[in-house]
């Protein structure tokens, strides 16, 4: 069972998620703090996921005020591997709540279940994304381990900052 802090936060999300102008992602502060290719990226995003990005960084940079500007990076991008396939609004919330097995990374596959698959594997998905754009391999690293981040301090600030937000 998922913590109730995150099922709050999933709600909050589903709502963003079906009614989009409750988001209003700050763009201008995010690309302040992205460099080259990073930017591109970004924007590939879409708005719900960069206005979650926004403020994971936001809670990032609260918690922790002396956080390594890369560490801030990997937050605004953490899930950018999603934008390998736009969701449907029903999706966003179905690829949470149905049980059962996880397709592997490849190939791609549609509906439902390319949704889960997109939900599941985006951690991989955004390093690639993020290694052929040209980013640091520190970068690369904190974004493949946002949800199993081990001992590495930063990979845990940053999953414990998406996990409150």
């Amino acid at each position: 069972m998922k913590p109730l802090a995150w099922t709050w936060n999933a709600g909050v999300r589903a709502v963003r998620g079906i009614h989009p102008r409750f988001v209003r992602p700050d763009d201008a502060w995010a690309e302040r703090h992205l460099v080259g290719g990073e930017r591109e990226l970004y924007r590939s995003m879409d708005p719900r996921e960069r206005d979650h990005g926004v403020r994971v960084a936001r809670t990032l940079v609260r918690r922790t005020p002396d956080a390594d500007p890369t560490l801030v990076r990997a937050a605004l991008l953490h899930d950018v591997g999603k934008s390998v396939r736009r969701y449907a609004v029903y999706e966003r919330i179905l690829v949470h709540l149905l049980p059962g097995p996880v397709p592997p990374p490849d190939p791609p596959r549609r509906g439902v279940v390319g949704a889960r698959q997109v939900a599941a594997h985006h951690p991989a998905y955004g390093a690639a994304m993020l290694r052929a754009a040209g980013a640091p391999e520190r970068l690369v690293d904190l974004v493949a381990r946002h949800h199993a981040p081990g001992a590495d301090p930063g990979a845990r600030a940053l999953h414990d900052a998406d996990r409150r937000t």
